[in-house]
């Protein structure tokens, strides 16, 4: 960390939400003075591009890792409020629950579990605050005579959301009102002098010209990509589909972990056995409906997230899945068809915040489904990391990415 007093040239590179609420954070820090401190925001594609523009959008009290969680989920609430969040990135309180509902045979459709892994949103902590409930009343886009059972997730005030995409580009735009640039281009280098960073060196997207800028400080927030950028860190990628369906009547504000079961005779064409799906339903306020499936590691990282791989085949699934349980989404109009990848620590947990053993160079990265939901309390953290050195917000000692490095 360099004096207070001297010129800092802040390279955040990721533009994710991570490194969005890192950007705007070290804009927001009470330190930060735009006549000696410069931010700069590096994204290979766009911003948003990955998944932080195609994410569900949770936020949960429930969420991991708890030394963060509470953090952030109180920053969420002050950034929409501060910021209209509500009508500019969808913020709202939502219900959430476990629903066990009994899917209908579909013509000509398919689906198949093979090859997949759970998106582990339903930890033991979460699982472990189940309350039994009775079907509420207002559940009643799902057809009611497939119903077997729901499960409130969580109590009021523990559950919101917001439209990933417009909170990203949304915290983006804030954090350029406030003095912090933003600049396509892939990283190449992260350039050393006596262990600590010296520049970055980039490929200008619209250029195609290699360029350096002086770092003081570098904060990696590249999401599943950073292990190109720093190849010791322990982060690998799995890739998720989703889908967004604009649905024949309005849905009600629910947030849906769901257990749907598949007849044998889901697929006509095909002899299957009777099996389970599980996608995740999201009714936002926009008046669409986010849901998504199962990962995958099927199909390696590309170098950017405007390279990412759609299989339409999965998209399909999740689709004909949520279409077996709800007529206005079975009639609705489908929106999107998409896929991105989400970081996870090799060892389990995460993410992996703060320093590394190289002065002026920070990792924030790993933030597995959670990536969102934790955000706001990672940039705070990292701005502080930056400006005075420590954490001061929170207590993450055991995300400190030096442990893993």
């Amino acid at each position: 960390m360099s004096a207070s007093g001297d010129r800092r040239e802040i390279v955040v590179i990721g533009g994710g939400i991570i490194g969005c609420c890192t950007a705007y954070y070290l804009t927001r820090h009470p330190s930060y003075d735009p006549s000696r401190h410069k931010v700069t925001l590096l994204e290979a594609s766009e911003i948003a591009g990955g998944a932080s523009g195609k994410a569900g959008g949770l936020l949960a009290q429930w969420a991991y890792p708890s030394s963060i969680v509470p953090l952030s989920y109180r920053l969420h609430a002050e950034l929409a409020k501060e910021h209209g969040g509500k009508d500019r990135w969808g913020y709202r309180e939502v219900n959430c629950g476990q629903l066990v509902v009994r899917g209908r045979a579909l013509n000509n459709k398919k689906t198949d579990g093979a090859n997949t892994e759970s998106l582990q949103k339903r930890s033991a902590a979460a699982l472990s605050k189940l309350k039994s409930a009775k079907i509420p009343q207002d559940l009643d886009w799902v057809e009611p005579e497939l119903l077997r059972a729901y499960e409130s997730m969580s109590g009021p005030g523990e559950t919101a959301q917001v439209h990933p995409y417009l909170f990203t580009t949304s915290i983006a735009k804030l954090a350029e009102e406030k003095g912090a640039q933003v600049i396509l281009g892939q990283v190449t280098d992260i350039a050393r002098s006596k262990d600590a960073v010296e520049s970055v060196t980039y490929t200008d997207k619209a250029s195609g010209e290699a360029r350096t800028i002086a770092a003081t400080d570098v904060v990696i927030a590249a999401g599943p990509w950073t292990r190109s950028i720093l190849p010791e860190a322990p982060i690998s990628a799995m890739r998720a589909h989703s889908v967004v369906i604009r649905p024949t009547k309005p849905i009600s504000a629910y947030t849906l972990f769901t257990n749907i079961e598949i007849p044998a005779n889901f697929n006509p064409s095909k002899k299957s056995r009777p099996t389970v799906a599980a996608p995740e339903i999201y009714a936002r306020p926009d008046e669409t409906v986010y849901a998504c499936g199962e990962g995958d590691r099927l199909v390696p990282l590309p170098d950017t997230s405007a390279e990412v791989e759609v299989d339409a085949e999965k998209c399909q699934e999740i689709v004909d899945q949520v279409s077996s349980i709800s007529d206005a989404l079975r009639d609705g109009e489908v929106r999107t068809r998409q896929a991105c990848y989400l970081p996870n620590v090799d060892s389990g947990g995460g993410p992996l915040v703060g320093l590394t053993e190289v002065k002026g160079l920070y990792l924030a990265a790993g933030h597995t489904c959670w990536g969102i939901q934790n955000a706001p309390g990672t940039g705070k953290v990292m701005s502080e990391f930056v400006f005075d050195g420590q954490a001061t917000s929170a207590k993450i000692g055991s995300l400190d990415p030096r442990t893993y490095l």
